[in-house]
């Protein structure tokens, strides 16, 4: 009993046992706080200055009656509301804890120990994360400016590669693959590799050549797309991820999802929201307007922005004393404008900012040019 019980106390200090997990660097979301007294202007994180729908909001405050039961294990109404907007199945969407429940469960589902995943270089921070918790090995392709590379893609593929993120447009990046690009990736991988179209900011992109994915997915079995009420939609707080898939990966992440991965007041405002096309228009809309504005007033202060169809932009800083990211980092926090440094996605000297309000956007290049003329940038 003695060496039993040593056995179970070393097995306690080592860890996990699956390979990988130790080697994984925890996310680090955005900061949210800014010095006191200073008034907040969260733009580190992606959100909508619009907030959720307010038929989201009554919905969720209508299911607030119901908290003692259980939610549907399948989501339905959310899925049948999905299908509706989107000319879907509804047999074929999975729901989950936002995408990244999603993300990860893909990858638990088709990713084991002596597997590949792989994603681009600057590609959002889960799909290592995801990768390595499921015991497989992250692989890394190049991009090309801030774009993700088909062919440098390609180039990696093995026939130990059994999933392929692509986040388009990509996180934090802010650039897209065109659909044409897409569909010559899928048509290059093997039949056993799934590819995972990541979404999440689909409804921002006004591109003409851009697709979110729902075309390929009907069309082949080894690709899924994955969506967000997270972002244009204004339910982070809610945690809803949505996947569309083919029929055989959709009954796959069925049988080894939590049953009640999503909550009933999440699947009723989830439902609510996604009927509401007027609140997200305008989100839209006032997301293109300040894309636009923001991008050349950053620019006309000597700074470079790397091209985006997302709620962001990215924002590259002279590596020199005084003018790097952190040091405008720092800059814009004393005046409670918070933006999110990328130092973790290779990017030390660049920092992402959301689209805000327009109170927000014009705050921040106020203190954007205050920190341009100080530090004599331009």
């Amino acid at each position: 009993m003695a060496a039993r019980a040593r056995a179970e106390e070393a097995i306690l200090r080592e860890g996990p046992r699956r390979p990988g997990a130790l080697a994984i660097d925890i996310y680090v979301p955005g900061k949210s706080k800014a010095p006191a007294g200073v008034p907040l202007r969260k733009l580190s994180s992606n959100e909508t200055p619009f907030g959720p729908s307010p038929k989201a909001v009554e919905a969720f405050r209508a299911a607030a009656a119901d908290l003692e039961i259980y939610p549907d294990g399948g989501a339905r109404a959310l899925r049948e509301a999905i299908a509706r907007a989107h000319g879907l199945d509804p047999a074929r969407i999975v729901c989950g804890a936002g995408s990244d429940e999603l993300l990860s469960l893909l990858a638990h589902g088709y990713v084991g120990p002596g597997d590949e995943g792989l994603f681009t270089e600057h590609g959002f921070l889960v799909y290592r994360i995801a990768i390595l918790a499921a015991g497989g090995t992250p692989v890394v392709a190049p991009e090309t400016n801030l774009t993700a590379d088909v062919d440098a893609i390609l180039a990696r593929v093995t026939d130990r590669t059994r999933i392929v993120f692509l986040a388009n447009p990509n996180n934090p990046t802010g650039t897209y693959l065109p659909f044409d690009e897409v569909k010559r990736l899928q048509a290059a991988l093997p039949r056993n590799a799934l590819l995972v179209l990541d979404a999440a900011y689909a409804e921002y992109v006004r591109a003409n050549d851009y697709a979110a994915g729902i075309e390929l997915v009907s069309s082949c079995e080894n690709v899924v797309m994955t969506r967000t009420f997270s972002k244009a939609f204004g339910l982070a707080s809610l945690r809803i991820g949505w996947l569309y898939g083919p029929a055989g990966v959709v009954d796959a992440l069925n049988r080894i999802r939590g049953p009640f991965n999503v909550s009933g007041p999440a699947i009723a405002a989830g439902a609510a929201a996604v009927a509401d096309r007027e609140h997200i228009d305008r989100a839209v809309m006032h997301n293109a307007r300040w894309l636009t504005e923001l991008t050349e007033g950053i620019r006309a202060l000597g700074l470079t922005v790397t091209p985006s169809v997302a709620n962001f932009l990215l924002i590259h800083f002279p590596d020199e004393p005084g003018r790097r990211a952190a040091d405008a980092d720092a800059f814009l926090t004393q005046r409670g404008l918070i933006l999110r440094a990328v130092g973790a996605y290779g990017l030390p000297n660049a920092l992402r900012l959301s689209i805000g309000s327009e109170d927000a956007n014009r705050a921040f290049l106020t203190a954007l040019g205050e920190f341009a003329k100080d530090r004599q940038l331009g």
